[in-house]
């Protein structure tokens, strides 16, 4: 696949960072983009071969710029998080909502606006979800809204933009940074009880994932998909 050239929006760690390892073995140049000055340093060293751009996916003039200054992308990976947005539906902050689809939905967005008239006909857009969008968690209503939304996205996109590719992937739990929130001791207990709960008995890794995203990337037979990546969450409660 030499010769490919792909953007990994929100691509200095996490699931984002393991897909562009992935996209670069498979012998593409890898573009990723950040807000963090910090993680994109810490890139440059770990991984000398990723180009490296400071930039919002939100922030539609700056997402632009990354990507005209490229030219022609085969494989687009929009892969923003937010941390907020969780909590029972009671007692959730509508702000930190409205902070959550601003930083992840309308991220994905924007970013796939801005991107349109430089993807290659051929090419393919991959959206990062969560399985909240589709599972029956408690606490997780704010998220399955924001997730659901990526993911509503993706047929009506495949169709209006063919033969342009759309899909997303829906990852359940993955050891990322995400969890950094919580401490070390509480997130290891966290992990120990879900992996008993989860048909695949294990918390997948963002290479895991990565594995998934480069492919509903680079098959030419995949549109219109969400990929389900999450060890059988969707299937078991994890309350």
């Amino acid at each position: 696949m030499s010769g490919k050239t792909a953007l990994v929006v929100g691509g200095t760690s996490g699931i984002g960072l393991a897909t562009a390892r992935r996209l670069q073995a498979l012998g593409a140049t890898v573009h990723i983009a950040g807000r963090s000055a910090d993680r994109l340093a810490a890139v440059a060293v770990s991984d000398p071969g990723l180009v490296g751009h400071r930039a919002d996916g939100g922030d539609r003039e700056a997402i632009a710029g990354v990507i005209e200054g490229i030219g022609t992308l085969d494989w687009l990976v929009v892969s923003l998080s937010s941390s907020e947005g969780a909590g029972p539906v009671a007692e959730l902050d509508l702000e930190q909502l409205r902070r959550a689809f601003e930083g992840k939905f309308w991220g994905h967005l924007t970013t796939v606006q801005a991107a349109l008239p430089h993807l290659a006909p051929t090419g393919s857009i991959t959206l990062v979800s969560a399985i909240s969008a589709r599972a029956a968690i408690p606490g997780t209503a704010g998220l399955a809204a924001v997730n659901g939304a990526v993911e509503a996205l993706v047929r009506p996109l495949a169709v209006e933009l063919a033969p342009l590719r759309v899909n997303a992937v829906s990852p359940g739990l993955v050891d990322t940074p995400w969890w950094s929130g919580l401490p070390a001791e509480a997130r290891e207990a966290y992990f120990a009880q879900a992996a008993r709960a989860l048909p695949a008995r294990r918390v997948a890794t963002p290479e895991e994932v990565a594995e998934v995203v480069a492919l509903a990337a680079t098959n030419a037979n995949l549109t219109g998909t969400v990929i389900e990546a999450d060890g059988g969450a969707r299937l078991v409660s994890l309350a």
